[in-house]
């Protein structure tokens, strides 16, 4: 869900604070912290999914 998806999000630092003074920095930070949590999700076993 989109909640479960912002939580995830905001357990990376620099995404929660947001210190970036420029948008297109802080797009880039979200799409690095998306793909780590998405490269995270595909190296768990099944079982760890429940």
């Amino acid at each position: 869900t989109v909640e479960r998806c912002v939580s995830k999000l905001k357990q990376h630092r620099a995404v929660a604070t947001r210190f970036d003074k420029r948008d297109y920095i802080f797009h880039g930070t979200l799409a690095t912290a998306a793909i780590v949590i998405w490269l995270r999700d595909l190296t768990k076993e099944p079982s760890d999914t429940a």
